[in-house]
């Protein structure tokens, strides 16, 4: 895929112009405070989400913090 890209001026038919429906930077920010605390957890637990995180190429602190904050808001 290393073929240059040719740019004309040819038409190009039929465009429609979509509206934009992107969200703001604004809002695609996290809004929401976090707090560093230290926790232990058990080594099965983290290889396990160690394991899943790599298969999603995600950070598996950042599956936890998920996890606890649905749980949280599921018994809220």
């Amino acid at each position: 895929m290393k073929e240059k890209i040719k740019y004309t001026d040819e038409p190009m038919g039929k465009v429609k112009i979509v509206k934009d429906f992107l969200p703001p930077p604004s809002e695609l920010a996290l809004k929401e405070e976090t707090v560093k605390i230290t926790i232990s957890l058990s080594k099965t637990s983290i290889d396990f989400f160690k394991s899943e995180a790599k298969k999603h190429h995600t950070q598996y602190q950042k599956m936890i913090r998920r996890l606890l904050d649905e749980y949280a808001a599921q018994h809220s």
